[in-house]
C-alpha cells in the first residue's frame, strides 16, 4: 500500500500507470464514486505489495528497517540482488515489502440503531463491538435497549459484543449526578453490576465497558471502588472489563471532564482501557483538528507511565466537523463524515490541504450564501499516522468513535498494516 496525493493534472489512469497498478484497483482500494473528478490535495490508497527507497548518505540497511518498520530479513529477502549489506550505495533503489507490523486489539463503539450495512462494512475488522445497551439508572438498575440484531451480526463476523454502561441520556449528554448517584451508594454499585452480570449472560456478551464520563473528583476514588468490584464479579464470570478514559496529559489535570478518571488504578483494573484522544476541535470549539497528532502523542506519553501498554487502546474519531467562519463564541459546527467531506470538497472546488504538525487533513471553501468555511477531517493518511503511533508505543490497538458511518479507506490501511486479533 501507497498513498498518493492528488496533484494538478493527475487522473485515475495517469496515476495507475505511474506506480504499474490498474486503475480499477484504486478505483475499488478508494471507493470512488466518481473517478473522473479528483481533488487537488485528496489521498488516494495506492494497492502495491512494495514500494521503493532510493539510498541516501547515512542510510544502512538496519536504519532502512527500522524507518519502514520492517524486519531486516524481510528487507533483503525483497532484494535479492544486494551482494555486500555493508555496502550500500548512494542513489541505490531498494524495495520495500509492506509487511504487517504485528496484531492488535481493534474496537469499535456502535448504537443499537446502527445500520446493518455499516456495520457489515466495519465488523471483518474488529476485535470488539461495544454496543451502548442499556441506561443506566441513579439507582444503579439498567433499562435494556433492542440490540439482539446487533449482536447477531457480531456473532456472524466473529466479534466479541461488549455492552456500553454509560452515564448518558440521549436529548442531555452526559449527567455528572447519575455516576455520583451510583459511585456513592454501595447498594447502587451490587444492583448495577448484578444487572449487568444478568443481562450480559442473557444476551451473549463478553465484555463491560464502562463509559462514565464527567465524573466529579470527589467521586474518584468511589469509581475505583466500583472498578475493583467489577473486575472481581467479571472475571470470575469469564468477562472482559474495559473503560473508556478522558484525554489526560497529567494525573491532577483540572476539569470535570478529567477529575474522576484515575489512570493508574484503570490500568490496576482494567483489561483495556479506551483513550479518548480526539475532540480537541469540538462542536461548540473553535475550528481545529479533531484529533491532533500532536496533543495525541501527549496523551500517550503520560498514558504510558500509568497503564500497561498493552492494556491501551488508542481513540480514533470517525467524524469530522465543518465550521463557518469567522468563528464566533456559542456557534456550532456541522458534524460531517469522511466521504460526506470528500465530497463536499468536489463539490465546491476545493482544494484538500494538510497540516503536517496535527497530520490532519483540511479545507476551505464558500458557501451560497458566501460565508467561509473550514472542514477537518480524516483521510488515510492521518490514520497511517496514529496507526503508527500505535506501533511507536507498542500499544494493545485502537478503538474508534463510533463505526455508525462509512470509512472505508480506514479500514483499508488498517488492513495493511495490523493483523486484527480475533478473540476466542
Amino acid at each position: 500500500m501507497f498513498i498518493h496525493t492528488v496533484r494538478p493534472g493527475d487522473t485515475v489512469y495517469k496515476i495507475a500507470q505511474q506506480y504499474g497498478v490498474s486503475a480499477a484497483a484504486i478505483i475499488s482500494a478508494n471507493v470512488l464514486t466518481n473517478p473522473n473528478s479528483l481533488i487537488i490535495g485528496q489521498p488516494l490508497i495506492i494497492p502495491q505489495t512494495a514500494r521503493s527507497h532510493t539510498v541516501v548518505a547515512g542510510d544502512t540497511l538496519y536504519r532502512i528497517a527500522q524507518r519502514y518498520g520492517i524486519s531486516l530479513d524481510a528487507l533483503l529477502l525483497a532484494n535479492p540482488q544486494i551482494v555486500n549489506p555493508n555496502n550500500l550505495q548512494i542513489g541505490q533503489v531498494l524495495q520495500i515489502p509492506w509487511v504487517k507490523w504485528g496484531d492488535i486489539v481493534v474496537n469499535g463503539y456502535a448504537y443499537p440503531s446502527t445500520r446493518s450495512e455499516v456495520l457489515r462494512e466495519a465488523l471483518p475488522h474488529l476485535t470488539f463491538l461495544s454496543v451502548f445497551s442499556a441506561n443506566l439508572q441513579p439507582d444503579g438498575s439498567l433499562i435494556p435497549m433492542d440490540d439482539q440484531r446487533v449482536i447477531a451480526l457480531c456473532r456472524e463476523y466473529s466479534v466479541q459484543p461488549h455492552m456500553v454502561i454509560a452515564n448518558l441520556r440521549e436529548d442531555a449528554g452526559f449527567q455528572t449526578g447519575i455516576a455520583t448517584a451510583v459511585l456513592q451508594n454501595p447498594a447502587a454499585q451490587n444492583t448495577f453490576l448484578d444487572q449487568a452480570i444478568a443481562l450480559m449472560k442473557a444476551r451473549g456478551y463478553t465484555g463491560l465497558d464502562l463509559d462514565l464520563e464527567y465524573v466529579r473528583a470527589s467521586d474518584r476514588d468511589a469509581y475505583n471502588c466500583l472498578l475493583a468490584k467489577a473486575r472481581a464479579r467479571l472475571h470470575d464470570e469469564g468477562f472482559v472489563l474495559s473503560a473508556a478514559l478522558a484525554a489526560k496529559t497529567s494525573a491532577n489535570q483540572p476539569g470535570l471532564l478529567f477529575e474522576g478518571h484515575d489512570y493508574a488504578e484503570h490500568g490496576r483494573y482494567d483489561d483495556y482501557v479506551i483513550l479518548m484522544t480526539y475532540d480537541w476541535g469540538y462542536v461548540s470549539g473553535p475550528p481545529m483538528a479533531v484529533a491532533p497528532l500532536q496533543e495525541v502523542r501527549r496523551v500517550v506519553d503520560y498514558a504510558v507511565r500509568e497503564i500497561p501498554r498493552e492494556k491501551i487502546l488508542l481513540g480514533i474519531p470517525n467524524y469530522a466537523y465543518d465550521w463557518t467562519l469567522p468563528y464566533a463564541e456559542g456557534t456550532k459546527a456541522k458534524l460531517v463524515y469522511h466521504p460526506e467531506a470528500i465530497l463536499l470538497a468536489a463539490r465546491q472546488g476545493a482544494q484538500i490541504k494538510f497540516d503536517e504538525a496535527a497530520q490532519t487533513p483540511y479545507f476551505h471553501y464558500f458557501d451560497a450564501a458566501g460565508k467561509q468555511h473550514v472542514v477537518w477531517f480524516e483521510d488515510a493518511r492521518s490514520i497511517l499516522a496514529k496507526l503508527e503511533l500505535v506501533r511507536q508505543y507498542r500499544l494493545g490497538g485502537v478503538s474508534y468513535w463510533a463505526v455508525n458511518h462509512s470509512f472505508p479507506q480506514n479500514w483499508y490501511v488498517l488492513d495493511a498494516v495490523y493483523q486484527v486479533k480475533k478473540e476466542a
